[in-house]
């Protein structure tokens, strides 16, 4: 698939955040997706005051503050970011 298969209205992100584990994006669809933070260590090292300040684009989700962003491909995809290492659970 081209990515002007992923870039549609439909694909759009209308609202996006984050928590503790995910970065989650609504599309224009209606469709909820999420991808682990894990896969974007600059979302992981942030803050959450930095982490809540986006700026929705048509193919993806813009954090400003960090200047770095996410594709909505790169997420219905599972593309991590370069880097990117799942952590270890607690013992």
């Amino acid at each position: 698939m081209s990515s002007s298969d992923f870039e549609t209205e439909e694909t759009r992100p209308v609202a996006a955040w984050c928590d503790d584990e995910y970065v989650y994006a609504t599309l224009a669809d209606g469709r909820q997706i999420r991808a682990p933070i894990w896969w974007y260590p600059f979302l992981e090292k942030a803050s959450p005051e930095d982490r809540a300040v986006v700026e929705l684009q048509f193919s993806g989700i813009w954090w400003p503050v960090m200047d770095e962003g996410i594709s909505v491909k790169a997420m219905l995809l599972g593309w991590k970011a370069p880097g990117a290492k799942k952590p270890r659970k607690a013992a």
